[in-house]
């Protein structure tokens, strides 16, 4: 058991932090800019609540922070009050959140001046994955300290991989939503056309999904994108500030993604039709839309 901290009690936040406590066994500390979520996960887990990023961290262990972007993240872990002011030497700063490597690598540097580590962990998996504690963490850091944050990590977690030094973790994800992107546009284009053609899309996808083109997004999608159902799942303005972090590294590292900035901009369409907080498999209400 260790004494660990969690920064940010989210659709994502919370259960994960809730299954270092039960299915992790530690002393859990939480912290929430609101801070009656953090109460009713107390109420809910047991652990304790803290006033401030600072308080949540100090004595802690591990710290964990899981929140919505740069802005954000430095928001609750620089300063006075935040993370890194609280931490105590060797301890170390395991951050969930989707972001920039840039600010990953900032963040390891005012980790290192405190003696302290720091693993960029963003995750894959969705609001699903985070209650069942089955995310696919991709993190970036030196080995040592990924080797000590690992068994920590694992509790929401059903797959853990350094990818590389500080920011990896970061740059892996950015993989995964250009992947995400790409699948998604293609599966509603198809989903789309197959209409048009009076096909039985039940019956398409139960044999094509068993050939090359099956995927996540076909199996677990394509009944709720066929219905018109998107009220639920990760939603368009997220995936529209992944692929902003995407496009913006691609810019500085030279790599050309036509497709990922083409179905950037058609999230963009389905934000015009209210759909910010639609599930991203919302690609096929622009399609019937036109």
């Amino acid at each position: 058991m260790a004494k660990v901290a969690f920064i940010g009690l989210g659709v994502m936040g919370y259960p994960m932090a809730g299954h270092l406590k039960a299915k992790g066994g530690h002393d859990v500390t939480v912290y929430n800019r609101t801070a009656a979520k953090a109460e009713a996960w107390v109420a809910e887990h047991g652990g304790a609540s803290a006033a401030t990023p600072a308080e949540a961290a100090k004595d802690a262990d591990f710290i964990f922070t899981c929140v919505g972007n740069d802005d954000d993240l430095r928001s609750v872990t620089l300063g006075e009050t935040g993370v890194i002011a609280g931490m105590k030497p060797g301890a170390i700063l395991i951050d969930n959140t989707t972001a920039s490597a840039e600010v990953a690598r900032e963040l390891a540097a005012a980790c290192a001046e405190k003696g302290c580590g720091f693993i960029d962990a963003p995750v894959s998996g969705g609001q699903a994955g985070a209650e069942n504690g089955v995310l696919t963490v991709m993190c970036g850091g030196d080995t040592e300290t990924f080797e000590k944050a690992k068994p920590v990590i694992e509790a929401y977690a059903r797959m853990v991989g350094l990818m590389g030094e500080t920011g990896a973790g970061q740059l892996t994800k950015m993989v995964n939503q250009i992947c995400i992107a790409g699948l998604v546009q293609g599966l509603s284009e198809g989903i789309h056309f197959g209409k048009k053609a009076g096909l039985d899309i039940e019956k398409v996808v139960e044999v094509i999904s068993k050939g090359a083109a099956g995927s996540w997004q076909m199996e677990n999608r394509h009944k709720t994108m066929n219905e018109g159902k998107y009220d639920h799942g990760f939603a368009v303005d997220w995936m529209r500030k992944d692929l902003d972090i995407v496009l913006a590294e691609a810019r500085r590292n030279g790599a050309t993604l036509p497709v990922t900035a083409l179905v950037d901009q058609f999230y963009g369409d389905v934000q015009k039709l209210g759909g910010n907080r639609w599930d991203t498999s919302a690609l096929l209400a622009r399609l019937e839309d036109k």
